[in-house]
């Protein structure tokens, strides 16, 4: 996947130290104001341009613009069963949880999101997701 670098380098280092601030359940990590995210890394995932080099995925086929968010590996260890459901659809840039609330819902919920869309996903699916997303991105 390929993306904007937001945070400063050895990223993944830190977490450890901040681990305690985390948010949010199961193995993901977030904090609302996160040190390690840069000025200019603020501003690009403020405005979603962070996701923009993703398109670049998207045309080489290796990814799609609807379909489940691609997890760390470490993520993806937790439940075998889900992941290789996971694994059958091609990742996308916006999906179910994007527009179900994000980081508002837990990460049960998210892979939930998931396996709803694997398993009803379909093109009319696909453009309500596109839409509701713009609607995030470009709200009134």
């Amino acid at each position: 996947m390929i993306k904007f670098r937001s945070m400063v380098s050895k990223a993944e280092d830190l977490q450890q130290k901040l681990r305690s601030e985390n948010e949010v359940d199961g193995p993901m990590f977030k904090i609302s104001d996160d040190p390690r995210i840069t000025r200019l890394g603020r501003f690009l995932r403020k405005m979603s341009l962070d996701e923009l080099p993703q398109l670049i995925s998207v045309i080489k086929g290796e990814m799609s613009l609807v379909g489940p968010r691609p997890l760390q590996m470490k993520e993806m260890k937790l439940n075998p069963g889900w992941r290789d459901l996971r694994l059958r659809v091609t990742p996308g840039i916006t999906g179910l949880w994007q527009i179900s609330g994000r980081t508002r819902v837990s990460f049960q919920e998210w892979i939930k999101n998931d396996v709803e869309y694997i398993r009803t996903q379909s093109f009319w699916l696909d453009m309500k997701i596109l839409f509701r997303t713009l609607r995030v991105l470009f709200p009134r």
